[in-house]
């Protein structure tokens, strides 16, 4: 018979997910940034723009991001990450 000690608590992440996700996240926000400069995310006049429209551009191009990262990215993912847990480690 198994017996409740506590209230069951969510396990956190390891340090090594953690760092991966913040790796994850600094790949995405630097495409997200070249997307940008690539003039992803600008408002075309063919479809009426307006102020809703360019105010969520940045969501459109930071979900675009996301999506590459996911994908395979461009690779910068591993190369942060061991940066990170370098960092850590000293």
């Amino acid at each position: 018979m198994l017996e409740a000690t506590g209230p069951h608590l969510p396990m956190s992440p390891s340090r090594p997910d953690t760092m991966r996700k913040a790796a994850q996240d600094l790949e995405a926000t630097f495409l997200a940034e070249m997307l940008k400069s690539a003039g992803f995310g600008q408002s075309s006049e063919a479809f009426g723009g307006g102020a809703g429209e360019e105010q969520f551009s940045s969501f459109l191009v930071q979900a675009q991001a996301d999506a590459m990262v996911q994908a395979g990215g461009l690779g910068l993912t591993e190369i942060f990450f061991n940066a990170l847990m370098e960092a850590d480690n000293d």
